[in-house]
């Protein structure tokens, strides 16, 4: 993958991932069903989120976990 930084122009990077709660329901009972790819500038630390899609079986998982 190439990816340049818009801050500081540095062209190396991590990637991850995070998982957070979308609306009430999901708030209420604590499921993360909305996920976002994360690139992050190794220079500078400036971050770009990504959607990604999420599963139903995840969310039901993840429901039953907490």
């Amino acid at each position: 993958m190439e990816w340049k930084c818009m801050k500081c122009e540095n062209t190396e990077f991590q990637k991850d991932q995070i998982q957070t709660t979308g609306g009430n329901f999901s708030k209420i009972f604590d499921v993360q069903n909305k996920k976002f790819i994360t690139i992050t500038c190794t220079k500078c630390g400036y971050t770009e989120l990504y959607k990604s899609e999420t599963s139903v079986g995840m969310n039901i998982l993840d429901f039953l976990m907490d």
